[in-house]
């Protein structure tokens, strides 16, 4: 038998005895018969990574960078937004059209059951445009928090794939909701200019009240994220509070018109009632698009025209009747307003949207590297 044949210098560097009898060990490059050690820098890694530029992939970049990232990118949202707005409805065959049959059923359902059967309409001028326009803001802010509750978990491949700031995902969906808003209100305008609504200078406050409502609900969109992302329940609960939600922020009817008091209660009470329920966000971006659109919700709220006793009598005995007439409808407007004082509605709609947007902003931001992981 002839002797074994001895390995091939080829598995000598792989754990196998060299020719010199010596191992070659982690770290050793072996050159021929002598093994020799890779020489060790003795520079610091933190100081090798500053003076690479290198960075930790999972650090939380600090608020100045973090916005300067996001501005970056806003081109990159825009163009996420539109691609999956376009890619919501191309199974079904109306497509887009369903942005907006989805708000007008929904009206029109409310119009139905709230004005023609149980009269709720009593006293509010053109309650086909009031009640179409209450749905279609109030939708623009609902959506925006269902949709963004859901928006870490439904996008996980793009978070581990790619490093950007995460706040541009629910960004993205609230300008999904925009866009979205926007083509109602393309459905809207004809549908006020039918109903009887002039077409007057005060239509271009739709801008500043939608900008606002478009500021509160980000700001809203990145609190809801953060939360949907920790707590799938959210997602699940968040339909619930926003349904009730819409029956208490003056959507199917006219929190101006609840009077100077409510039954059971004292005028003070009541008073505080009628404010709090004016200055919920969602009743303040609702009523500033109201007016800003309809001028019978104008000439018609409570404290617009001089205080006439007798007219306001009139009106709560006569005006909110199933079948009152136009002029007593408006005969609200000699009655005293409840409730906060109208002329500083714009003040307490900037303030919800700035406030909204920086809570929501800083509590988003401190989670930043905790998403994607779960």
């Amino acid at each position: 038998m002839t002797d074994r044949q001895a390995p091939p210098r080829a598995l000598q560097g792989a754990g196998h005895e060299p020719a010199s009898g010596r191992l070659a060990g982690p770290g050793q490059l072996q050159s021929g018969s002598v093994a020799t050690t890779a020489p060790a820098s003795a520079e610091p890694l933190a100081e090798l990574a500053r003076r690479y530029g290198l960075r930790p992939s999972a650090t939380r970049p600090k608020v100045p960078a973090y916005l300067g990232q996001l501005w970056q990118r806003r081109h990159f949202i825009l163009a996420f937004a539109t691609a999956r707005n376009i890619a919501l409805y191309t199974e079904a065959k109306l497509g887009q059209l369903w942005q907006v049959l989805t708000p007008l059923l929904n009206a029109g359902v409310y119009w139905l059951i709230f004005g023609e059967l149980l009269h709720i309409s009593r006293g509010i001028p053109n309650y086909l445009g009031f009640v179409v326009t209450g749905v279609f803001v109030f939708n623009f802010t609902q959506r925006s928090f269902i949709s963004t509750s859901t928006v870490m978990t439904q996008n996980l491949d793009l978070i581990r794939a790619l490093q950007f700031p995460r706040a541009a995902l629910p960004i993205g969906y609230v300008v999904i909701e925009l866009q979205q808003m926007l083509l109602s209100v393309v459905v809207l305008v004809p549908i006020l200019l039918l109903t009887g609504e002039p077409l007057t200078w005060h239509w271009l406050l739709l801008i500043p009240a939608l900008a606002l409502q478009m500021i509160f609900n980000t700001g809203c969109g990145l609190a809801v994220a953060r939360l949907g992302s920790q707590v799938n329940d959210v997602s699940q609960l968040l339909p619930f509070l926003t349904r009730t939600w819409l029956y208490v922020s003056g959507v199917i009817f006219s929190i101006a018109s609840l009077g100077p008091t409510i039954a059971g209660l004292s005028a003070s009470a009541s008073n505080k009632i009628i404010a709090i329920l004016q200055l919920n966000p969602a009743a303040l971006y609702i009523t500033l698009t109201r007016t800003a659109l309809m001028s019978s919700q104008r000439e018609s709220a409570p404290g617009s025209k001089p205080y006439n006793a007798a007219l306001c009598q009139t009106w709560h005995k006569l005006g909110q009747l199933k079948n009152a007439t136009a002029a007593h409808q408006y005969d609200s407007a000699y009655c005293h307003y409840a409730g906060a004082n109208p002329a500083h509605f714009w003040y307490y709609a900037a303030g919800w949207a700035v406030l909204a947007l920086v809570v929501g902003f800083f509590f988003f931001w401190r989670a930043e590297t905790g998403y994607g992981r779960g």
